[in-house]
Order: C-alpha cells, then sequence, then structure tokens
C-alpha cells in the first residue's frame, strides 16, 4: 500500500485567493491571515494573486476564472456571509459553496473554502482572528497541503518509505 500526503512547504507553489469586499473588515482579516501562513510557508509574494469580488456570492465565478487560467497550484476563496432576517443567507452561502464545488469538480483544482457562515458579526470576528483563530489562515494552510499532494500525486512521484511525504508498505 502507498499512501500519499501534502505537506507545507509552499515554495515553488502558485496561490490565487478570491475575496469578498462585502463585510470588508472581516475579510480583510481573513485575507492578512491567509497571506500571513502563505508566507510563514516559503510561498513567494509575487506568486500569488487577491482577487477582490463584490459578495460571497460572485466567489464562484472569480475562482472559475482562476482555475480555468492554470497559472495556479491551489486556490483559496474568503468571504463572510452573516445570517440575517431573510433567506438570503441560504441562497448566499448555498451558492457559494455549491459553486466552488462545482468548479473543483470541473477542473480539478483544489480550492480551500474560507467562506465563513455564521449567525452574527461578532461569531464572524472570532473566526476572522480573535477568540476562534482566524478561518483565512486555515483555509491557506489547506490550500498548501493541497497544492502540495496535487503536485505528487500529478507527477507519480514515488514516495520513500516512512516519513512526512508517504508510507509505502
Amino acid at each position: 500500500m502507498r499512501t500519499f500526503e501534502g505537506d507545507y512547504d509552499a515554495r515553488e507553489l502558485s496561490f490565487g485567493i478570491a475575496v469578498s469586499r462585502f463585510n470588508g473588515l472581516i475579510t480583510e482579516a481573513l485575507l492578512s491571515g491567509a497571506l500571513d501562513a502563505l508566507r510563514r510557508h516559503g510561498a513567494d509574494p509575487d506568486r500569488i494573486d487577491v482577487v477582490w469580488v463584490p459578495g460571497a456570492f460572485e466567489l464562484p465565478w472569480a475562482i472559475g476564472m482562476l482555475a480555468r487560467s492554470g497559472r495556479y497550484d491551489a486556490l483559496i476563496a474568503l468571504g463572510a456571509v452573516v445570517r440575517g432576517a431573510t433567506a438570503h443567507f441560504d441562497y448566499v452561502a448555498g451558492g457559494a459553496a455549491s459553486g466552488i464545488q462545482s468548479v473543483i469538480a470541473a477542473t480539478g483544482v483544489p480550492v480551500a473554502f474560507g467562506v465563513l457562515t455564521t449567525d452574527t458579526l461578532e461569531q464572524a470576528f472570532e473566526r476572522a482572528g480573535t477568540k476562534a483563530g482566524n478561518a483565512g489562515e486555515r483555509a491557506a494552510m489547506t490550500a498548501i497541503e493541497l497544492a502540495s499532494l496535487r503536485r505528487k500525486l500529478g507527477t507519480g512521484q514515488r514516495l520513500a518509505p516512512g516519513g512526512q511525504n508517504g508510507v509505502e508498505t
């Protein structure tokens, strides 16, 4: 049996990040967390592109454009949808999630889903860098791991027994 795992080395990897401007105080904090994580793990700032869109509902379009460009090892979608008194939350959050899933299925490019879906603004702020950590940072870590795994699976690289890169038994 061979086991494949990604690692957290972002050197030589390219990332695209789509960010929603709506709830900008939250999404800017998510972006800051994502960029910090990418840089701490060796990503070259010149290999990171950021695209801003009006809201979370537009994220699948931007992620699709980035994925089809063929320039990125992994993508990150960042947004914040806060529940209100209408069904708007369900349509936006569901549309963002299913749209991004469609892009992944159609292109094979990994996308880390860093779109917060919360009941209150306080919960969103907690997940954007206060009490509950930063979901943008977690999304970046997911993107690094998936990009690394994609390269390993795509190159047919034979893994050595043991170690972080995988196990062959």
